[in-house]
């Protein structure tokens, strides 16, 4: 048999997923489309329920495409959809992982943010969304001989929650201790069913800590993370493995606080990290754009991501903190700064990833 020509094959694709934009198909015709064109849902999945999840958060139930390669509890994908006549995507990671392949994410509401605030309050049950593959290192440990100790503030109890939720399908296979973070009571998510985790699994415990809030029932605290918390909480943290997820200066303070003593210590913030103090980031400087040959003023002060958008491109991209690879380039000349470890970077035809650089000269870049 001839293989269909891969241009072809393409065609018929696109064609059949605009028809299918259009008609805004149910599911039984979104199944005979994948049949008709294989694979062609591989990067969409279709919004199947959606509910409250606390004061500003909304949880989805999504299934992607036949064609879509699955997630590990602690990863990320890349959620995308079309807003204001632009594709707008963000990372999240689900919440629940289902067996037969569905998938939860949790969508926190950000000041600004257009996709936040379109899956919080627009999206439909049966729209379509972009996804990506599964991206992020942090899962769960695979030796299981020691107990974990998860710490989460704001969205990123996410994670954590997933691999929560598979420690609990396994009837909590190794002790687990969970500190969440949020500034009010209404903005945690899960708690009823960590509650129920707490009650009927002697290996699992949680403590709600409120930063705004007063505590008022007996598994809530109050206070930001610090060594005295972390002492009166979990006195043996020098026999757990600490998995900490939330913005970057919670996660800095986590690091410093745990990694120390814990036996592993493993991390991931959410939010783009602070260019350091000592760090010049005044004046701009010209960044070449080599494929389409366009020669721009951008400030030093931006991650390239953030400068190239200010600028009115729309770079691929994804997680927007270092992580998914969805915004690497290639570097042809010039010096950059990575914002995570403060480096210089000097070195020509080198690859980059736009989200957490900054220029440190005048730049070519392969975009």
């Amino acid at each position: 048999m001839t293989a269909r020509p891969r241009s072809a094959r393409r065609l018929a694709r696109g064609l059949v997923r605009r028809v299918a934009d259009v008609m805004a198909p149910p599911q039984a015709l979104a199944f005979w489309a994948d049949r008709l064109v294989p694979g062609m849902d591989a990067g969409r999945a279709r919004v199947l329920e959606r509910r409250r999840a606390s004061a500003d958060a909304v949880t989805l139930v999504l299934q992607p495409g036949r064609g879509w390669g699955g997630c590990r509890p602690g990863r990320h994908v890349s959620i995308g959809a079309e807003i204001e006549g632009r594709r707008v995507r963000r990372s999240y990671s689900p919440t629940a992982i289902r067996a037969d392949g569905r998938i939860e994410i949790t969508v926190k509401r950000v000041a600004g943010g257009k996709l936040s605030a379109f899956l919080c309050d627009d999206v439909a049950v049966g729209a379509w969304l972009d996804i990506g593959p599964a991206f992020g290192e942090m899962t769960l440990p695979a030796q299981r001989d020691a107990p974990l100790l998860f710490l989460a503030a704001g969205s990123g109890i996410t994670p954590l929650m997933s691999m929560t939720r598979a420690l609990a399908e396994r009837g909590m296979p190794v002790r687990l201790t969970l500190l969440v973070w949020a500034r009010r009571r209404d903005e945690l998510c899960f708690v009823d069913e960590l509650r129920g985790f707490a009650r009927d699994m002697p290996g699992f415990d949680v403590r709600f800590m409120l930063t705004g809030d007063t505590a008022t029932e007996d598994d809530e605290g109050i206070g930001r993370i610090d060594a005295a918390l972390l002492a009166k909480h979990v006195p043996d943290i020098e026999t757990r493995r600490v998995l900490a997820c939330g913005p970057n200066d919670f996660v800095d303070v986590a690091r410093r606080l745990a990694a120390s003593q814990a036996l592993a210590f493993d991390s991931e913030a959410f939010t783009p990290p602070r260019i350091a103090d000592d760090i010049d980031t005044s004046g701009s400087v010209q960044v070449t754009l080599a494929a389409s040959q366009r020669v721009l003023t951008l400030p030093r002060s931006s991650s390239l991501l953030e400068a190239l958008e200010a600028a009115g491109l729309a770079p691929a991209h994804g997680c927007r903190m270092g992580i998914c690879n969805t915004c690497a380039c290639g570097k042809r000349s010039g010096s950059t700064r990575h914002l995570h470890t403060g480096a210089l970077e000097h070195e020509p035809v080198t690859a980059l990833r736009l989200c957490v650089t900054r220029a440190a000269s005048d730049l070519v870049l392969d975009l």
